[in-house]
């Protein structure tokens, strides 16, 4: 282990590399840990500590840093969310593990906990089978847009894909599904990670419907219709944020249904039916189990109504 004589503010810009590089994490996740440690670098200027070292960083300093999180407000007045307090710390938690993999001597990430109710239980927001019926039923297939957003809404939830691996398919990965009732393909997903997504029977259909229409020569699979020449027809990840939002509000569904409410949807529907937890971990790509038991409220609910309704000791005879 060697001491560093760049202060804490300028390895920032090197653990972003290393999180890109070493690391393979996604762009969005990269960005966030920026943004989470931009309040850092604030704060450290803001306490004159912006020549601060790593290793003269003590644990004092994350307690006086914790301090300003909690009481930090903004122009308005509100204070910092006790979860986005967490995401903070997360992102310090991280530098300093990035340190230790350097060989740079500073406190070590475990000397940083996370606030309890903060680490709590996450919750997830999906749509029932009715729901997802009555979104996919919204658009009107007898025009060429609305076959392609009922494609979408199919795909979507028939995969679970992540929003930017829909928008990243491209039409020559759907060649040769003339012939095919379902199709397994593989894709790049989350940090550069390969994984197999299967499109069911129905959503199938859909996309050969939509695929029938396309007599240009686009690479995208999803494209807009009022691209101009010099632009690129593919769809963008708000593109299809929009699309759902609007189909969403037609069907009468919860307005906070978005791309990531279906994957949601997709894992909940599997899990109900008992599919066992590793292979949901599987469809959806996730890196860890722990990742996936978000959904695991799910059989916690079914489990109670179920411990209701046949082991509730009303049968017995109560002497």
């Amino acid at each position: 282990m060697k001491k560093s004589n760049l202060p804490i503010i300028k390895h920032i810009p090197d653990f972003l590399d290393y999180c890109e590089v070493e690391k393979g994490l996604a762009d969005r996740t990269q960005e966030n840990y920026q943004h989470y440690l931009n309040k850092l670098v604030s704060w450290l200027k803001k306490t004159k500590k912006e020549t601060l070292l790593p290793h003269d960083l003590t644990s004092e300093d994350v307690w006086a840093y914790r301090l300003y999180l909690s009481r930090y407000t903004d122009k308005k007045g509100r204070p910092l969310k006790k979860v986005t307090q967490n995401y903070y710390l997360i992102a310090l938690r991280a530098l300093l593990s990035y340190f230790t993999t350097k060989d740079i001597v500073s406190l070590p990430s475990d000397k940083i906990t996370l606030p309890k109710d903060a680490r709590a239980e996450k919750t997830v927001k999906f749509l029932n089978l009715d729901q997802i019926e009555r979104l996919l039923l919204a658009p009107d297939t007898k025009t060429i847009p609305g076959l392609r957003d009922r494609a979408i809404l199919e795909a979507l939830f028939s995969t679970g894909l992540r929003i930017a691996e829909l928008v990243a398919l491209n039409r020559e990965q759907f060649t040769n599904i003339k012939d095919k009732k379902d199709l397994e393909l593989g894709i790049i997903g989350k940090g550069s990670h390969p994984r197999t997504v299967y499109f069911s029977e129905r959503a199938l259909s859909w996309l050969k419907k939509y695929l029938e229409t396309r007599k240009d020569k686009e690479k995208p699979l999803f494209i807009h219709y009022k691209a101009r020449k010099d632009s690129e027809a593919r769809l963008t990840a708000r593109s299809i944020e929009r699309i759902v939002k609007k189909y969403a509000i037609l069907a009468g569904v919860p307005v906070f249904t978005t791309p990531h409410t279906l994957r949601h949807s997709m894992a909940t529907d599997l899990l109900t039916q008992g599919v066992d937890l590793r292979a949901i971990q599987e469809f959806l790509g996730h890196r860890s189990i722990l990742t996936t038991q978000i959904y695991t409220h799910v059989t916690n609910k079914r489990l109670r109504d179920i411990h209701r309704q046949y082991h509730s000791g009303k049968n017995l005879k109560d002497q």
